[in-house]
């Protein structure tokens, strides 16, 4: 059966053929992050809300309060995965493979990351890591999600992603992504991202390198989401190693 022009057009926009993966990649080396403008359109950003209340999409629920994990909800998605999720993950993971190749060779840490998802995943699967790691998150007033890092085992990618389904200012206020970076012997640095609705914002697991007059040493960095004013904050999380 032949694609119709809205299915044709949703699949381009997954594959995210028209980004420049090049800038992406510089800012992830400057930075440690890179924002992708309107990768998903609203409607699509409305359908992955939607599927929060389908229950059988999802292996876990966690409830952030009672870990001690901030406040508010996010399920994991089991496999298979949806397909805009799927092929989100995929084309992403291989636009910025490069870069985790380059972190690898600048701190001498000897790994060696497939071009391809389906192979690294082969490699998480071999090491136990072989439950699905994308999630949906909401908060409600007053959630906010404290700065963490996203570790699911001994094989972990460098690099995660995240896709703001909510607008903000009209969705939801407050709700800032917050990312923090911790230089040896110096104070955290701390950014405030306020993506728009659709976009894709792609940052670093644990770590990224950073130049000094020696060569290049690891930059701690870990990420969280400051508290809701108002309103109702939904996001696609995209991690690429799979979890025990």
């Amino acid at each position: 059966m032949p694609l119709s022009s809205v299915q044709k057009k949703k699949e381009s926009r997954m594959k995210i053929d028209p980004i420049n993966w090049e800038t992406v990649r510089e800012s992830l080396q400057a930075n440690g992050f890179a924002t992708l403008p309107q990768v998903l359109d609203p409607q699509e950003c409305r359908h992955l809300v939607s599927m929060y209340d389908e229950s059988e999409r999802f292996r876990k629920t966690v409830v952030m309060e009672r870990h001690g994990y901030g406040m508010g909800e996010y399920k994991y998605f089991t496999y298979p995965l949806p397909e805009p999720i799927q092929a989100l993950r995929t084309a992403v993971y291989k636009a910025v493979a490069p870069v985790a190749n380059q972190w690898s060779s600048l701190l001498k840490l000897g790994i060696q990351y497939p071009d391809e998802h389906a192979d690294f995943l082969e490699e998480c699967h071999r090491n136990g890591q072989q439950r699905a790691t994308p999630l949906l998150l909401t908060y409600g007033k007053g959630g906010y999600n404290a700065m963490h890092q996203d570790l699911y085992g001994d094989v972990y990618f460098p690099l995660q992603a995240v896709v703001f389904l909510s607008e903000p200012g009209v969705g939801y206020t407050g709700g800032e992504f917050v990312l923090t970076e911790q230089v040896p012997r110096a104070q955290s640095k701390a950014t405030v991202l306020a993506p728009k609705q659709g976009d894709l914002l792609i940052f670093t697991t644990q770590f990224r390198p950073k130049k000094s007059t020696r060569g290049y040493f690891r930059v701690t960095m870990k990420h969280g989401v400051s508290t809701i004013h108002s309103g109702n904050r939904y996001t696609l999380g995209i991690i690429f190693h799979d979890a025990k």
